[in-house]
């Protein structure tokens, strides 16, 4: 891993990983705090020294006391605002890949397809419309990072066959690919340090291109506007037939677009400036005066007690900070970008087989319907009476009853072969 991957992410937070979590660097704000704790130690120092030399700089304990109230409710109320959106973006983003499976499953299973070649029509259709459906996920993961082009290489082939204010808004000059990356590079080594003036504006592409005079339009909006065409076309066809499947994906588009309103209003309402600004000034301040109020009691051990308790302090305030908006590709942030994946391998095993013909499975040799009562396969009860079926059912319940009783035998006697071998008895 080179450094520039280290300070990038999002990163699987379910990772397995050898080293205990204290010790492990990527995920953790440390790199952040390389600057705010070199400035606290400098201070420190300098208001020890001057303590223990010069004058002595010393405020009474009861100060701490007091602003250590008034910062522990400020960075719990930062804290829990910002995992609430963090929790609230997986939960919009969770409804969105339910949906676009549910609407992809009925199209493809339920959608039907005419003989000969308009059945060749049909089916090429359906992998339009499904693809379509992955575009709306991309197209929604730019669309929350500002990244107004759409000829990503992962939107761009979904999308190339459709008309939409992006593809017409995009110029031919810019190199999508190439800004994201100096971008990211960017973000990350300003973020990554806490240097704010380094930090790009994600609105600056957006605003580029209305000075521009350009108009990239709602493209995940666009893209449900033609994926509502094809479920019109389907089901004016009768190729979509019960009235039930017509409800699932009125009501999965409904949903798709309600979870794209959803990431919407967690990026667009952050924290009130007001109260971010406030503190984040009481949380300084806090920690600037922790010197003068360590060395009576600690002498030059304030110096190292400013920092651990700056540390904590200015540590929490900045996750709070990084998770405030958990769509972009701070290290932290959800992982949009494998959830689209995911998707896209759902969607592929979806269309990799026809729709199953019940026969197939049902009638299989390797199809045991009274498991684990018997191993009697599918033929080999069909040919027995409808008694027969009926007896064997009301015993699988004993049968269960006895599988139940013997499994927590076992259990208890190998739990009680471990105890004596524990104590030598």
């Amino acid at each position: 891993m080179d450094l520039d991957e280290y300070f990038t992410g999002p990163i699987d937070p379910m990772r397995h990983s050898k080293y205990p979590r204290f010790m492990r660097m990527h995920g953790s704000i440390m790199p952040m705090m390389i600057l705010p704790m070199t400035f606290v130690f400098i201070w420190s120092t300098v208001v020890t020294v001057i303590s223990q030399r010069v004058y002595s700089l010393q405020v009474d304990s009861v100060l701490l006391t007091v602003l250590g109230f008034v910062v522990g409710l400020s960075l719990s109320f930062r804290s829990s605002t910002a995992y609430e959106r963090y929790i609230e973006g997986r939960k919009f983003w969770q409804q969105l890949i339910l949906h676009s499976r549910n609407m992809a499953r009925v199209i493809w299973v339920h959608g039907k397809e005419r003989p000969g070649e308009e059945g060749k029509e049909d089916l090429l259709a359906k992998l339009t419309a499904i693809n379509l459906i992955l575009a709306f996920a991309q197209a929604v993961k730019h669309k929350l990072r500002y990244e107004v082009e759409y000829d990503y290489e992962d939107l761009k082939p979904l999308i190339d066959n459709i008309s939409t204010y992006a593809k017409a808004a995009n110029s031919t000059d810019t190199c999508p690919t190439k800004h994201n990356k100096v971008f990211r590079k960017i973000k990350t080594w300003g973020a990554s340090l806490g240097i704010t003036f380094l930090i790009s504006n994600p609105r600056k592409a957006v605003k580029k291109a209305a000075s521009a005079g350009k108009h990239h339009g709602n493209l995940p909006f666009e893209i449900m506007t033609h994926i509502g065409s094809y479920l019109d076309h389907i089901i004016g066809n009768t190729l979509l037939v019960s009235s039930c499947w017509h409800s699932q994906v009125s009501g999965s588009q409904l949903s798709m677009l309600d979870a794209y309103g959803g990431c919407e209003r967690v990026l667009q309402t952050p924290l009130p400036l007001a109260y971010s600004i406030a503190i984040s000034q009481i949380t300084w301040l806090y920690v600037l005066m922790l010197p003068f109020q360590l060395f009576p009691k600690l002498g030059w051990v304030a110096i190292p007690g400013t920092l651990v308790a700056a540390y904590i302090i200015l540590g929490i305030a900045a996750i709070g900070l990084e998770v405030e908006n958990p769509f972009g590709t701070d290290v932290n942030d959800l992982d949009l970008d494998r959830y689209c994946d995911g998707l896209r391998m759902d969607l592929n095993i979806l269309t990799s087989m026809p729709s199953p013909n019940c026969d197939s499975w049902i009638k299989s040799e390797n199809n045991k319907p009274l498991s684990p009562y018997s191993v009697g396969g599918y033929d080999s009860w069909k040919n027995r009476s409808m008694k027969d079926i009926r007896n064997a059912l009301a015993h699988k319940v004993n049968h269960q009853s006895v599988l139940l009783m013997n499994k927590a035998m076992e259990r208890n006697s190998s739990q009680r072969v471990e105890t004596e071998l524990k104590t030598g008895v």
